[in-house]
């Protein structure tokens, strides 16, 4: 299953790079879109349990990495302001 590694820069300007272990993410991101926190958020946890779920499918197991990647995501925004907006800088 080919794997994504997406950049993110936070509203205070910090970029992270994270992890999915499917494509589906790019259901739910696109490289140059900025998104109002809260939104990139749900779009994270959709893209991510999906992306979750299709390992559980191809493999008979959830993918820890994806959930351990999604729990980075909602620890990091929680120092961010909740009016702030999140830039998709890539995915590849």
């Amino acid at each position: 299953m080919p794997e994504v590694r997406f950049t993110i820069r936070w509203p205070d300007g910090a970029e992270e790079s994270c992890y999915s272990p499917s494509t589906a993410i790019h259901r739910h991101l696109a490289a140059g879109e900025t998104y109002p926190l809260a939104e990139f958020l749900d779009r994270a946890r959709s893209g991510l349990n999906e992306a979750s779920e299709r390992v559980a499918a191809k493999y008979g197991f959830a993918c820890s990495a994806a959930m351990d990647q999604l729990a980075l995501i909602e620890q990091a925004a929680k120092n961010q302001p909740s009016d702030g907006h999140v830039t998709c800088l890539s995915l590849s």
